[in-house]
């Protein structure tokens, strides 16, 4: 009998070996990835979590916990609620229009277009362009000497004098968003046409065949096939755009007269300019905390997405 237990224990430690290998298996591929994410995300995160709740210079480091002493400095500040505003109308304004010119260039490329490959090859030029570069193009187009904006607009008897895109706070933050739509579109126009392109043909003639227009087919067979796709594109667009600071910061820097300043950018020079690193960790967790709303949505749609497939 102690034999035959002493047999069934030895054949059970090897499959139990093999069962935690197997768990572990798993996290081993997964572990580099984990490794980036700590370093990258989690730890940027918890450090500006810390640094908004302590006395931060650029120069004596830590000072000393002040509580929510930074968060109440940031809500008390009579430009907080500019800040929120400007942040509002970048983020949305932007991604509508992305949306709607993104849309319009799928339906586009997704019919029958001469030279349609190349064609969208070029579109994701400037998506591919860094941001950086985008800004400084964009500088010299938009230059009230010797942009071609104003020539073109000029040539075109639209304009009679020269306009100073990026000096005058009622167009410099339009002029922004202009720029960004420009570089953000073809991001939308992929998606969507990738959704585009899977939705069955079956569907669609079968509509036609049944008496439904172009139109009719489009809102009833077509855009709840790609609504899903609409909508994680939305979503990431908006956390994206939320978070660019990249043209503002080098086309106005914030200006004129804060028109430019959304709350990541603020964020950047109240730490890096002002010195103030526990003030500008706040500025940077209140967005945190915003977006994590739409960070959620993200999630759960895509999540809905792979449980519908």
């Amino acid at each position: 009998m102690a034999l035959a237990d002493r047999t069934s224990v030895g054949a059970r430690a090897p499959v139990s070996k093999r069962s935690r290998a197997a768990r572990a298996e798993p996290f081993v591929y997964l572990s580099p990835a984990i490794i980036l994410l700590l370093v990258f995300v989690a730890y940027p995160v918890l450090r500006s979590m810390w640094l908004s709740v302590n006395e931060v210079s650029i120069l004596g480091g830590i000072s000393g916990f002040v509580g929510v002493e930074n968060f109440g400095t940031i809500f008390t500040d009579g430009h907080f609620g500019h800040y929120v505003a400007v942040t509002a109308f970048w983020t949305f304004g932007a991604v509508a229009l992305q949306f709607l010119f993104g849309m319009a260039g799928a339906l586009l490329l997704n019919g029958k277009l001469p030279m349609r490959g190349t064609v969208r090859g070029l579109l994701m030029i400037p998506w591919a362009t860094p941001s950086v570069l985008v800004a400084l193009i964009w500088l010299w187009l938009l230059d009230p000497n010797h942009g071609l904006v104003n020539a073109t607009l000029t040539n075109l008897h639209l304009i009679d004098h020269p306009v100073t895109w990026l000096s005058d706070p009622a167009t410099a933050l339009p002029s922004l968003i202009m720029v960004d739509v420009w570089q953000g579109v073809p991001f939308f126009a992929v998606m969507i046409l990738a959704a585009l392109q899977g939705v069955s043909h079956e569907l669609v003639e079968s509509s036609r065949l049944d008496g439904c227009g172009a139109i009719q087919t489009f809102r009833h067979v077509t855009l709840p096939a790609i609504l899903p796709t609409i909508l994680i594109t939305l979503l990431l667009r908006v956390i994206w755009t939320a978070n660019y600071v990249d043209l503002a910061l080098i086309m106005t820097g914030g200006g004129p007269a804060e028109a430019t300043t959304a709350l990541p950018l603020q964020s950047y020079l109240t730490a890096y300019k002002g010195g103030d690193f526990g003030s500008g960790a706040a500025y940077a967790v209140v967005q945190a905390a915003v977006l994590m709303a739409f960070v959620v949505l993200y999630v759960r749609q895509s999540h809905q997405q792979e449980e519908n497939r």
